[in-house]
């Protein structure tokens, strides 16, 4: 059996208290003092200590140790701007050979729902910027938050890429394993990867949590549930953040880690990247008409588009697109792009039941209203800057300064 080991590296953006009296006075929509906190925050309690870790894991076990990731470009440039050691140590774990670093969308962002031009532009500086840091060309792409369906598979084929990741959701599996690589229905030769979501929300959510039935999970418990699999891959698929954040050091988590492949090594597991699985010949093909994401117990994206809220916001951000790359302001573009970050529009969901500690963590807001609120005070200011950059004014979109969130909820 093999294990692929793919981990998201993302940190948004996160809007200050932009209010409607900002509007037009200036255009700081952003909370640099709290990005920075919570960076150098993650960063010590997450990527430098488990970079460390898995640096020397590769070292110890050679080339028999591997391990993927995707990181955002807003990620990217927040290292570079408040954490530049981390940044250093992906680049001496990308030196290995043992780490693949996947292809995004550079902001994290929604756009192949709203804008193929915009979708590919950001795919296209993201691959680009991997070059630059780690003298990569990805071959496999990762959607933000796994979103996936059949017209995005065959999308990202005729850009180039060989695979594609996505959820192993039961709905889109119905019988089938997510343990062996598929071919997507409407591609040439596109390879579809799947997260098996239960074992690696066992680490990615329930390790830690003492009213779990499993609880503690011991290494050697985990990994013959892994060797009792069948398949090409068990995929374990998580949040870097996962590692020292979001399962806190005290849970023990860094020492399953560093046991980890000697343990899977015992019981013949080996581990394999992403790009070394699109070798093998698909299993079947899988047809995917509705999105599917990772994102909450429905897997949908309804934890970004499920209420009205999420909807006006996201419709009027993409329908100022064209004017703002007719303007040929590169600030005001930078500034627009940083709006299509997904997260904006997660922490306006309403879904506050099973799922409401997954959105509140680092929400820097108090509800979802206020999430609302400030974003659309930030894209008045945007409409405004727009305006005197240009001489002939576009199309104002359809809300007003004296829309509520009640009455955009109905």
């Amino acid at each position: 059996m093999n294990v692929c080991f793919y981990f998201q590296v993302h940190q948004p953006y996160r809007m200050g208290r932009y209010t409607v009296f900002d509007i037009g006075n200036h255009s700081n929509y952003f909370d640099d003092q709290k990005n920075e906190e919570i960076m150098k925050k993650v960063a010590n309690k997450c990527y430098l200590p488990t970079n460390k870790l898995l640096l020397n894991l590769i070292k110890k076990h050679k080339d028999k140790f591997k391990i993927s990731f995707s990181i955002s470009g807003v990620a990217i440039e927040q290292f570079e701007k408040y954490a530049p050691e981390v940044l250093e140590s992906f680049k001496e774990l990308s030196k290995t050979g043992c780490v693949e670093f996947l292809s995004e969308t550079y902001y994290h962002s929604l756009s192949f729902m709203f804008s193929k031009e915009e979708f590919k532009e950001q795919v296209l500086l993201h691959k680009e910027k991997i070059k630059e840091l780690f003298d990569q060309e990805p071959k496999v792409f990762r959607n933000t938050e796994l979103i996936y369906n059949n017209e995005l598979a065959n999308f990202v084929e005729k850009m180039g890429f060989e695979g594609i990741l996505a959820e192993g959701a039961d709905r889109i599996l119905s019988w089938r394993s997510p343990n062996y690589v598929y071919k997507s229905k409407t591609t040439d030769n596109l390879r579809l990867l799947l997260k098996n979501y239960r074992l690696s929300d066992d680490l990615a959510f329930r390790f830690g949590e003492k009213t779990w039935n499993e609880h503690p999970l011991f290494i050697e418990k985990f990994a013959s549930w892994i060797s009792e699999n069948q398949g090409h891959s068990v995929n374990l698929f998580m949040d870097y953040e996962t590692f020292g954040e979001h399962q806190w050091e005290h849970t023990g988590i860094f020492q399953f880690l560093e046991i980890l492949p000697e343990e899977f090594f015992k019981r013949g597991i080996n581990f394999v990247t992403p790009s070394e699985l699109l070798k093998q010949e698909p299993k079947a093909e899988l047809d995917v008409h509705n999105f599917v994401s990772w994102a909450d117990e429905e897997r949908d994206l309804s934890a970004w588009l499920g209420n009205k809220m999420q909807e006006t916001a996201i419709k009027e951000l993409y329908l100022l697109e064209s004017a703002i790359k007719k303007s040929n302001n590169p600030k005001l573009l930078e500034d627009w792009r940083k709006l299509t970050i997904s997260d904006h529009f997660y922490y306006m969901c309403t879904k506050w039941f099973n799922d409401g500690d997954v959105h509140k963590y680092f929400n820097p807001y108090s509800t979802p209203y206020d999430a609302f609120i400030l974003f659309m005070n930030a894209l008045n200011d945007i409409i405004i800057r727009l305006k005197l950059s240009q001489k002939e004014t576009p199309r104002n979109p359809s809300f007003n300064l004296t829309d509520t969130p009640s009455s955009i909820m109905g």
